[in-house]
C-alpha cells in the first residue's frame, strides 16, 4: 500500500489527498484524516525527499489529529442541533400559522369613525382614528410586535401591528410590496425614536388588499441594489418603487411645475405642439421615419418650428413635448426619447437670449429650494447642491479651442468618413482642436468639469450648425460663425441649446438650399417671414439633463420614467 505524502511547503491541507502528486501539507492533518493504520512519508519542502516521520514529530501530529477529531465532533453536533432547532422552529412556524387561520380580525363599530387620508396628510390628524391606504415596504419582526413601513406615494408611514392585529394568518405571512389597507390611531412617537412624520400608525384593524410572493419570487429576491443594469432596465416598473428612483420622479414633477412657474413669471405662454411631423429641424439622420396613411412622415426632433409660428398670435411661447432622436448613442446624456423644454421669444437680441436662459435656470432652482417638498428631495438625492451663481460664465467657441489646447485636451483625429486615424501601434491618434472641429463630448465635459461653473459656449461655425440659425456678417472667405450658445453644467455637460433664428426670407431660402431641404413642406415656416418677420431666437432645454445635474444622477436614464435608448424600447 502506497504511503500517505505530506510536503510542508508545497503541501495542501484543503486540495491535497495524500499522493505524491497532491501532498497533504501537514501529518497532523493527514493522521485525522486516515488514521494511523496507514504509513506516513514527509518532507520539508520540494527539494527534499519524502521519510519517515520521527516519533517527536508523529506525538505531536497525533495531539493536533486529536484536536482536529474534537472540532469534527463538536461541530457535527452543532450541526445535529441546529438541524433539530431548524425542524422543531419550523414545526412551531406550521402549529403556529395554522392557529392564525382561527383568529379572525374584525373592525370594531363602536370605535371612533376613521378618517380616510393620505400619507403626506396625515400630521393635522394626530390622537385621530386615521384610514391608510398604502404598500408594504419595509417589515420588522420583534418578539411579536410587527413594525411596518407603508408607503402610498405621497410619503412613508411607520405602522405597529401587535396583539390580535399582529396574530393573523395575514400578518405572519405578509411580504413586502403587499397593498393593505390600515386603520388606527395616530400618535407621536415618544422622545428619543423616530419615524417618518414624526408619527405612527397603532393599528386595531388591517387587511391586505392585494397579497405579494415570497420565497424564490419575493421581491427582495427578483431586485435589489447590485442587481445587473440590464436587470433594473427590465425591471424598472420595480425599480420605481424604491426610494431613490420614486425621489427621482417626485422632483422631476416639481422641477417642470417651477418650470413653467418661471416661464408664467416672464409672461411666456405654454402651447401643445404636434408629436407628427413632415419636416426636419435637426438633419435627416436623427428622424425616426414612419407611414402616416400612406405618407412619410416622422417623429419629431425638435418643436422649434411650430413655436415660431405662434409669435404673431400669442407671443413669447413654450412647450412641454417629448422629441425624438433616432442617434445611435450610448453615451449617459444620451436617449432616443426626451422631455424638451423649448421656448421661442420675439423683438430679441442674442445678449437678451442668453439672459433669459439663465434666469430661467436660476428662477427654476430657486422655486425648487423655497418649496420645503422640492428642497428635502434636493438635499435627500444631492445633499452638496448650491444654486449657481450669476452671471453665468461666457465663452466663445473660438476662445474654447484655445482653451482646451492650453489644457493639453485634445480629441482623436478622424478621417473622411468619420472614422478614427490609428497609429502603427494601433492607438487612436490624437490631436490638438481647432477652429473648424465640432467640440467633441468627451472634451466639452472635460473642460466644464475642470471649471465647475455653468458655461455658455456660443458663437459656433455656422457649419456645425442648423440651417435657420442666425448668422454673424463675416469677411469673404472667412469662417462664418452663428449667434447660437450650449449651456454647459458640470457633471453633466450640454443641458441648453439655442441661437437667434434666421429673421430674412431670401436668406432662410438659401439656407435651404445650402443643405439640400425642399422648402415646399416648409412653405408655413417661411411665410413667418413674409407676413411681419422680426429679430426672435429661441432655445431647447433636455429635462432629463437638468433633473440630472440638480439631483446628481449618474446618468439620464434615471430621470425618465420609462427610458429609451438604442434597443431599448421596453418595459
Amino acid at each position: 500500500m502506497a504511503p500517505i505524502h505530506i510536503d510542508e511547503t508545497a503541501g495542501s491541507d484543503t486540495t491535497g489527498n495524500g499522493t505524491a502528486d497532491l501532498p497533504y501539507q501537514t501529518l497532523g492533518f493527514a493522521l485525522f484524516t486516515h488514521g494511523t493504520a496507514e504509513s506516513f512519508v514527509t518532507r520539508k519542502d520540494s527539494a527534499g525527499t519524502y521519510e519517515e516521520p520521527t516519533q517527536s514529530s508523529l506525538k505531536k501530529a497525533k495531539k493536533t489529529a486529536e484536536g482536529l477529531e474534537k472540532k469534527r465532533k463538536k461541530a457535527e453536533e452543532l450541526a445535529e442541533r441546529e438541524a433539530k432547532e431548524h425542524g422543531e422552529a419550523k414545526e412551531r412556524r406550521e402549529k403556529l400559522l395554522e392557529e392564525s387561520k382561527k383568529v379572525k380580525l374584525l373592525e370594531d363599530s363602536k370605535l371612533p369613525k376613521a378618517i380616510k387620508s393620505k400619507i403626506v396628510n396625515l400630521t393635522e390628524l394626530r390622537s385621530e382614528r386615521v384610514r391608510v391606504f398604502g404598500w408594504v415596504h419595509r417589515i420588522r419582526d420583534q418578539k411579536g410586535i410587527i413594525f411596518l413601513v407603508v408607503r402610498d406615494g405621497t410619503g412613508y408611514l411607520q405602522v405597529v401591528l401587535s396583539g390580535i392585529p399582529a396574530s393573523t394568518y395575514e400578518a405572519l405571512t405578509l411580504n413586502l410590496e403587499a397593498s393593505v389597507e390600515l386603520v388606527g390611531t395616530l400618535q407621536t412617537v415618544p422622545e428619543g425614536k423616530q419615524a417618518p412624520g414624526g408619527h405612527e400608525l397603532v393599528v386595531d384593524f388591517w387587511r391586505v388588499l392585494g397579497s405579494s410572493p415570497g420565497a424564490e419570487d419575493a421581491f427582495s429576491n427578483r431586485l435589489n441594489e447590485k442587481s445587473d443594469p440590464s436587470i433594473q432596465a427590465d425591471l424598472r416598473h420595480l425599480v420605481l418603487r424604491g426610494e431613490t428612483a420614486s425621489a427621482v420622479l417626485r422632483l422631476r414633477s416639481s422641477l417642470l411645475s417651477a418650470f413653467r412657474d418661471a416661464m408664467n413669471a416672464h409672461s411666456i405662454l405654454e402651447v401643445t405642439p404636434p408629436c407628427l411631423v413632415q419636416t426636419q429641424v435637426e438633419g435627416g439622420a436623427t428622424l425616426f421615419t414612419l407611414d402616416y396613411y400612406g405618407q412619410p412622415a416622422f417623429l419629431t426632433q425638435s418643436s422649434q418650428l411650430y413655436l415660431e409660428t405662434c409669435l404673431p398670435s400669442l407671443g413669447d411661447v413654450f412647450c412641454v413635448q417629448e422629441s425624438f432622436r433616432a442617434e445611435n448613442s450610448h453615451t449617459r446624456r444620451h436617449l432616443s426619447e426626451f422631455t424638451h423644454l423649448e421656448a421661442e421669444l420675439a423683438f430679441i437680441t442674442f445678449e437678451d437670449l442668453m439672459e433669459n436662459i439663465e434666469d430661467i435656470i436660476c428662477k427654476t432652482v430657486d422655486i425648487l429650494l423655497a418649496n420645503p417638498t422640492s428642497a428635502a428631495l434636493i438635499k435627500q438625492l444631492n445633499p452638496k447642491f448650491q444654486p449657481p451663481a450669476r452671471p453665468f460664465r461666457r465663452l466663445s467657441y473660438v476662445e474654447a479651442i484655445v482653451w482646451l489646447n492650453e489644457h493639453g485636451i485634445k480629441h482623436p483625429e478622424e478621417d473622411a468618413e468619420g472614422n478614427p486615424i490609428k497609429d502603427a501601434t494601433g492607438q487612436v491618434k490624437l490631436v490638438e482642436h481647432k477652429v473648424g472641429d465640432d467640440i467633441a463630448e468627451a472634451a466639452e465635459r472635460q473642460m466644464t468639469d475642470i471649471i465647475g461653473t455653468p458655461v455658455f459656449l456660443h458663437g459656433f461655425p455656422a457649419e456645425l450648425k442648423a440651417f435657420y440659425m442666425k448668422k454673424i456678417p463675416s469677411a469673404a472667405g472667412a469662417t462664418t460663425f452663428t449667434e447660437s450658445c450650449d449651456l454647459l453644467m458640470p457633471n453633466v455637460g450640454e443641458i441648453v441649446g439655442g441661437s437667434m433664428r434666421i429673421a430674412d426670407m431670401e436668406e432662410l431660402l438659401a439656407a435651404y438650399k445650402r443643405e439640400g431641404i425642399d422648402p415646399e413642406p416648409y412653405y408655413w415656416f417661411t411665410d413667418q417671414r413674409k407676413y411681419g418677420t422680426c429679430e426672435h431666437g429661441g432655445y431647447g432645454l433636455g429635462v432629463e439633463r437638468f433633473l440630472a445635474w440638480i439631483a446628481d444622477r449618474y446618468t439620464v436614464r434615471e430621470c425618465s420614467l420609462y427610458p429609451r435608448w438604442p434597443g431599448r424600447a421596453t418595459p
